[in-house]
């Protein structure tokens, strides 16, 4: 087994729970030939300057991030490795009602599966679901259909992960099989850059089962969505705004005027218009994903309550009168930063959405704003909102402050993994 060897006093941040080793941060390597090399893909150990023992790690010389740990022990990896890694990671998820919720089941490094990422999709094919009346119940669809399906999405982002694919899948399908039932098809959806930043091709497509061609029907705190794994962002639907998105009951000011920016398939515009918004504008740069969130609005029955805008959401905001166009706004736009080097230009992107949302905003009007960007954490993204409230001569009552959903757990020592930031705010003068 290879080792890397940290310089002097690199092993700080790794000893409080990071699992990330950079290449800067690496003295040498030992192990066969001279000098050692590392292979990408292999496990190599990681120790400390003063020889301390760190971690088993799986191993990318081509990236930035060489070493990603996995275990702090000299634990192998094979099919039975990640079978109880599986198991595992579904015990952490006791607060989901698998059976019916859609969820992530795996998140990489935070289950400690470094590069890895599976989201559980529960529900119906959309074909099978025609005829339904709006607005649709999950009870009422399983009683005129049968008990629902699974599919699941499937990301393998690093090296380690790509080079153990088909070990992983058996092991996925061998573990749901006995807890969950086999689903009925898996996509896989690596198409992300971090894959490039390893060296890795994108890939993407069904890889097992069956998928349908119309999409999936499933239930988000109640109500209906059409997803489509294969052709969804992501993983197909972002199941890490679900609590935010049902959050919106609490601070939807009555018959509100609602702007969904970046709406995408339509997750909050129509949480919104089913709690009761007189209207809802649901903007989005994407025709694709506005057509499925008119699916969405026909499924929930509120079709007549909101107005899809296919716009660049930095030109819509601009065309709006400048005072009091909305009761509440929901700002939830891809990651601005994809990395720190990315991360001023990317605050500059937020600070002026946020800032053109909060001169629309009515008196008492709520602004409900995200980032997703893992290089923007949450005291930068709350200072931006203070200077753009600031610049737009507004005072701001911070009414909560959230993150993503639970079955995408935090590691603690690992900041990454509290990647999403979601503030609610309402509008004082």
């Amino acid at each position: 087994m290879k080792r890397i060897i940290l310089k002097a006093g690199e092993e700080k941040r790794i000893l409080a729970g990071h699992p990330w080793v950079y290449d800067n941060e690496v003295d040498r390597i030992l192990g066969p030939g001279e000098p050692a090399r590392l292979e990408p893909g292999e496990t190599a150990d990681v120790e400390s300057a003063g020889k301390r023992y760190l971690g088993r790690a799986f191993v990318n010389p081509n990236s930035k991030i060489i070493a990603r740990l996995y275990s702090p022990s000299k634990e192998g990896v094979d099919k039975g490795f990640f079978k109880r890694r599986i198991r595992e990671a579904l015990s952490r998820r006791t607060g989901y009602d698998l059976s019916r919720e859609s969820a992530r089941l795996i998140f990489a490094e935070a289950d400690f599966l470094p590069g890895l990422i599976v989201d559980r999709f529960v529900g119906w094919s959309m074909g099978d679901a025609e005829g339904l009346e709006p607005p649709l119940t999950f009870g009422e669809t399983e009683a005129r259909l049968k008990p629902p399906l699974s599919w699941l999405s499937v990301q393998f982002l690093t090296f380690g992960a790509d080079r153990r694919r088909e070990e992983i899948l058996r092991a996925l399908e061998e573990v749901l099989a006995k807890e969950l039932g086999l689903p009925a098809g898996i996509v896989e959806k690596s198409g992300s850059t971090v894959r490039e930043l390893e060296g890795l091709p994108k890939r993407e497509g069904l890889i097992a089962g069956t998928f349908p061609e119309e999409g999936i029907l499933i239930f988000e705190n109640g109500f209906p969505f059409c997803v489509h794994l294969e052709r969804g962002q992501k993983t197909g639907h972002f199941l890490d705004q679900k609590d935010n998105r049902r959050r919106l009951f609490r601070y939807l000011p009555k018959d509100a005027r609602v702007l969904d920016a970046c709406a995408y398939t339509g997750g909050f515009g129509i949480h919104a218009a089913r709690f009761g918004a007189a209207s809802v504008e649901a903007v989005d740069v994407s025709k694709e994903a506005l057509d499925t969130a008119r699916k969405n609005a026909v499924l929930n029955g509120v079709a007549e309550r909101i107005n899809f805008i296919e716009e660049n959401i930095f030109d819509r905001l601009r065309q709006y009168p400048r005072k009091e166009s909305f009761d509440l706004i929901v700002l939830d736009p891809p990651a601005f930063a994809k990395s720190r080097t990315m991360l001023a230009e990317a605050v500059r992107g937020y600070k002026e959405i946020n800032l053109q949302s909060i001169r629309l905003l009515s008196r008492g009007g709520v602004l409900v704003t995200c980032s997703c960007s893992q290089a923007l954490d949450e005291s930068r993204f709350k200072r931006m909102i203070t200077e753009a409230a600031a610049d737009a001569d507004r005072r701001l009552i911070q009414l909560d402050f959230r993150y993503q959903t639970q079955d995408h757990p935090v590691l603690v020592g690992y900041d990454e993994s509290q990647y999403l930031k979601c503030g609610y705010y309402r509008v004082q003068a």
